[in-house]
């Protein structure tokens, strides 16, 4: 847990009371914000792949996919009196949820709005059109998978 701590304080992110990742720029702006989010789910991907394949080998099957859309959303607290919840929504954090849902174990699936901002930093590999559930047209998305060495 003291790796990911360390992860999401070195991006600017902000956590949720699940402990799930909700925004990265929030509260603070960061420069490239797309690109931020991509190098942190890289670093996420290495950390969990190791546990991932230390649960495997005591029986346990567990997979970790990675969405990630950027543009606008209302963030904000939510909820009613007792039970409030921090949240991001709009029709990004449904793309990024939704690719979330596609994503296999291992993926990390980014939309084009997110590859316009990191084509030149990252490697990546087309996956194909997806329909998403509240999205009215498929939308094409990539899989990272690397980051490109100067």
């Amino acid at each position: 847990m003291a790796h990911y701590t360390i992860t999401i304080e070195h991006y600017g992110l902000r956590l949720s009371r699940r402990k799930t990742p909700e925004a990265v720029a929030d509260p603070v702006p960061v420069e490239n914000p797309a690109l931020q989010a991509v190098l942190m789910a890289l670093e996420m991907r290495e950390v969990i792949g190791t546990l991932t394949e230390k649960w495997r080998r005591i029986g346990r099957d567990i997979g970790f996919g990675i969405g990630i859309a950027h543009g606008f959303a209302t963030l904000g607290t939510i909820g009613f009196e007792g039970r409030f919840d921090y949240a991001a929504i709009g029709t990004v954090a449904n793309v990024a949820s939704r690719l979330c849902d596609e994503a296999k174990p291992g993926q990390i699936l980014i939309s084009p709005r997110v590859l316009t901002k990191v084509e030149n930093t990252v490697k990546v590999e087309p996956v194909g059109e997806f329909t998403l559930k509240g999205i009215r047209r498929p939308l094409a998305a990539y899989n990272v998978v690397a980051t490109i060495s100067a």
